[in-house]
C-alpha cells in the first residue's frame, strides 16, 4: 500500500494508541496509564509494538511478546492487534502481521500465537487466511488484585 509505513512505536505514539484500544478494540483505557505501559514495554527487549502510518497518523499497530511454556518451543505471542476502522481492508493488518513474524523470526521464535474473542468472527477468518489455525476453545478468566 503506497504511504503505508511500519516502524517501531515511540512514546509519542501514546495518544493513537489509546484511541486505537477505544475505537478498534473496545477498551477505554485512560491515555495517561496507556503512557505508562508503553514507557515498560517499549523498554523490554522480549517485546515489541509496531505501528503502521498511513499519511503521518498511526492507522493500528500490533504488539507481541515472549511466549515460553514448558510444553512448546518458544513463541511469541499477539497480545493485541488494532486497526482503525476506517482503515480496514486496506492490507495495514496483513502488513502489521508479516513485520511482527519477521521480528519473531529474528528473534529465534518457532511460532506466533493469539487468542481472540469469541464472536469475533471475521478477525477469525482473517488470521486463519493468514495461516493461523487451531480449534482450541478455552475460557479466559481474570481475577483481581
Amino acid at each position: 500500500m503506497d504511504g503505508l509505513v511500519i516502524r517501531d512505536a515511540a512514546p509519542s505514539d501514546v495518544a493513537a494508541i489509546a484511541r486505537l484500544n477505544t475505537i478498534a478494540m473496545g477498551y477505554d483505557y485512560p491515555e495517561d496509564r496507556t503512557a505508562e505501559k508503553l514507557a515498560v514495554i517499549l523498554a523490554d527487549s522480549r517485546a515489541k509494538i509496531l505501528v503502521a502510518e498511513l499519511a503521518g497518523r498511526v492507522a493500528g499497530y500490533l504488539h507481541l511478546e515472549d511466549y515460553e511454556v514448558l510444553y512448546a518451543n518458544s513463541m511469541k505471542n499477539i497480545m493485541g492487534i488494532a486497526v482503525d476502522p476506517d482503515c480496514r481492508r486496506m492490507g495495514i493488518g496483513r502488513q502489521l502481521l508479516a513485520a511482527g513474524e519477521a521480528w519473531a523470526r529474528e528473534q529465534g521464535a518457532q511460532a506466533i500465537r493469539l487468542v481472540s474473542g469469541e464472536s469475533r468472527t471475521d478477525a477469525h477468518a482473517f488470521y486463519r487466511a493468514l495461516g493461523f489455525s487451531g480449534n482450541k476453545m478455552q475460557l479466559n478468566l481474570k481475577k483481581s488484585l
